[in-house]
């Protein structure tokens, strides 16, 4: 064999061996992940069921004691868009784009303060919205979740790689569940999680709106419904 040739045969064992470690690595790397996304999924569960708890035992002890239980406040709500562009004002239609609901039955999460409060009042004869529960979170992500990679490249979570490429070392989201409870529990890196997470394209719900240019507290569709939302969300899956 010539001194070329076993140069060359050394620098292919060398690579194959560097491709196999890598490799077994990545391997290795990626069991460590799903068992620490399978221990921080036990552990939401668990945060889930006490507060839960924790909720129904401060109405128990407030009807014992003939009081009245205050709901805690909206920290975050789903809003979902639910007419089109005509009458809308420049300022209205800004504000939609602003808040990614560019089409009708379109859905975003929105993180409530004062000034998306104040967006919301404004566009409220377009759009309903009121805070979803964890199963409506849960059941959105699931089954109409895609992401937004790249330059504005849609996809659907179909991988918790596809969460761990654009969300592990930056904000710690790893996996779906992680994803959720970043949602849900309105954490440090809702931002980022929901920048990530593509505006939801919902159906028209079973059996339609009741009146689009009525508030719901009238009868009507538009404007907060409050838990009520969890409704409408279902049939609009």
């Amino acid at each position: 064999m010539s001194e070329l040739a076993a140069k060359k045969s050394a620098r292919d064992a060398r690579n194959l061996a560097a491709s196999t470690a890598a490799k077994v690595a990545a391997k290795s790397e990626r069991k460590e992940q799903r068992n620490a996304l399978a221990a921080r999924t036990r552990g939401y569960y668990a945060e889930y069921a006490a507060s839960d708890l924790a909720i129904v035992n401060a109405r128990r002890q407030a009807k014992l004691a003939n009081s009245f239980y205050c709901e805690p406040e909206q920290t975050f709500v789903f809003a979902i868009r639910i007419r089109g562009i005509i009458g809308m004002s420049p300022k209205t239609r800004k504000i939609l784009q602003l808040l990614r609901l560019r089409q009708i039955n379109n859905g975003v999460f929105v993180k409530m303060n004062k000034a998306t409060e104040n967006m919301l009042r404004l566009v409220g004869p377009y759009v309903t919205y009121g805070q979803p529960n964890l199963a409506s979170v849960r059941k959105l992500m699931y089954k109409r979740g895609y992401a937004k990679v790249g330059k504005g490249q849609r996809i659907p979570i179909t991988d918790n790689e596809i969460i761990a490429n654009k969300l592990g070392s930056t904000c710690g989201i790893y996996g779906m569940e992680d994803l959720i409870h970043e949602i849900a529990t309105v954490g440090p890196n809702f931002k980022q999680a929901n920048n990530f997470l593509w505006p939801f394209k919902l159906n028209s719900p079973n059996g339609g709106f009741v009146n689009k240019r009525q508030h719901f507290n009238e009868g009507g569709d538009s404007g907060n419904r409050e838990h009520f939302i969890n409704n409408l969300i279902k049939k609009m899956l």
